[in-house]
């Protein structure tokens, strides 16, 4: 009998909730929540607007308290941040005095585990892993934001996590740049072998990227439904004009509707 493979990350039960004192009163963010995330593979967490979704990420990489439950990665408990966990943001924070290779080493300069050689060597790697050789002289105010965000998804690869966080990292992009940075993530995510987690509020964008969509419910949250995308490995973005891709799309519209109208954001049709 074959034993099936401990999943990468794992929310067993997670519960959080955080008192304000002014108010006296308890605010029940995440009730319960059940996800696994297996080697490999990217999960998008959509729903609600407020449902918790950046609070559930904050305790997937050990900067949220918890309340109840647990979160594992291969296998571990999480009690705190770790190497093995990267977090990339919507707004890319580079270090405007550092250039895009100081900026893309810096954590690894932070170890202090390796020598100046093999740590130029790594930063560059993962320049040219990101599609920016070249650039790795410029400063941050001579990119344009998505070549800031490509900056950014390198530096969080730079320490080798064994999980990439990804919190509306496209956010702050045009449209145009949002729609090629999702397929050059899927590139960049597939040839450093990285298992994701990613946050959005844009369906397509959860549907182009991950192998399933995991909807919460709102706050406070619980999974409501984990739907798997049966779509393509190789993805381009002609995708997002077939059929299957739309009803997909209106599935995932249809659950967190329904979400929405509990909380009176909308009115269910």
């Amino acid at each position: 009998m074959s034993i099936a493979p401990v999943p990468k990350m794992e929310a067993r039960g997670l519960r959080i909730g955080f008192y304000n004192e002014r108010i006296k009163r308890q605010l029940n963010v995440l009730d319960g929540i059940d996800l696994s995330v297996a080697e490999g593979e990217l999960v998008c967490i959509v729903g609600p607007s407020g449902c918790g979704k950046s609070t559930f990420l904050g305790a997937i990489d050990g900067l949220t308290r918890i309340n109840g439950g647990q979160v594992l990665i291969d296998g571990k408990v999480v009690t705190k941040p770790g190497p093995d966990r990267a977090m990339v943001f919507q707004h890319d924070s580079l270090f405007p005095w550092r250039t895009v290779l100081q900026n893309v080493v810096y954590g690894i300069e932070l170890q202090g585990r390796v020598g100046k050689a093999e740590m130029r060597e790594r930063g560059m790697d993962l320049i040219d892993l990101v599609g920016l050789k070249g650039f790795e002289d410029h400063f941050p105010h001579e990119l344009s934001g998505g070549m800031r965000q490509r900056v950014n998804i390198a530096r969080a690869l730079a320490p080798d996590p064994e999980l990439l966080l990804l919190d509306e990292p496209f956010a702050a992009l045009d449209a145009q740049t949002r729609e090629f940075m999702q397929v050059e993530l899927l590139k960049i995510l597939s040839r450093a072998k990285k298992t994701a987690l990613f946050i959005t509020h844009q369906i397509d964008e959860a549907i182009f990227l991950s192998n399933r969509v995991a909807v919460f419910s709102a706050r406070p949250a619980r999974v409501k439904e984990i739907v798997a995308i049966d779509l393509p490995k190789e993805r381009t973005l002609a995708l997002k004009h077939q059929q299957n891709f739309r009803d997909l799309q209106e599935h995932i519209w249809r659950l967190i509707e329904e979400e929405s109208a509990r909380t009176g954001l909308v009115t269910a049709g």
